[in-house]
């Protein structure tokens, strides 16, 4: 079992003018696949608070999911993708690449997402919008791959990918 993190993003569930959706569904997506979530937020759409919240998550609590919720659009306050960029040691561009994909499927706005995701140390993150549905859609598309990455983020030499 990793642990897991979910950061929601948002300038106004932070002020409690909007109820949080997307974070609680994304616990109990996280929980139901099996893994254990040990920390969540609800910060404001800030560089240095999104940057702070992830050094947190991946340097000092060690925790090997890392998802943000919100400020992955075109709002000039959606930032999240910049600042997750600038902690991220190791891109790893084909996470966000299916999400978009499985998202088209569903919609023609599934272009629009600007998703990130890589790796800090042992910590994968991955930056997802900020609806409860397609927060939900995003992680569902990728979580079963992300699981086997994680599996070889945490060998010790490589990871067996013949199974």
């Amino acid at each position: 079992m990793y642990t897991a993190a979910v950061i929601t993003v948002s300038d106004k569930g932070y002020l409690g003018q909007r109820e949080d959706t997307s974070g609680p569904n994304l616990v109990r997506i996280l929980t139901e696949k099996g893994f254990e979530v040990t920390y969540t937020a609800i910060i404001p759409d800030d560089r240095a608070m999104i940057q702070a919240e992830l050094l947190k998550c991946a340097d000092e609590k060690g925790i090997a999911l890392v998802l943000t919720t919100g400020g992955t659009g075109f709002s000039p306050r959606d930032i999240t993708p910049e600042a997750a960029m600038e902690v991220i040691e190791r891109p790893t561009p084909g996470i966000p690449e299916a999400m978009r994909a499985e998202s088209m499927r569903i919609t023609p706005k599934g272009c629009l997402s600007r998703s990130v995701a890589g790796i800090r140390g042992r910590s994968l993150i991955i930056t997802l919008p900020g609806s409860k549905k397609a927060s939900a859609e995003n992680i569902l598309a990728v979580i079963d791959p992300v699981a086997h990455g994680l599996d070889m983020l945490y060998s010790e030499g490589s990871a067996d990918c013949a199974k």
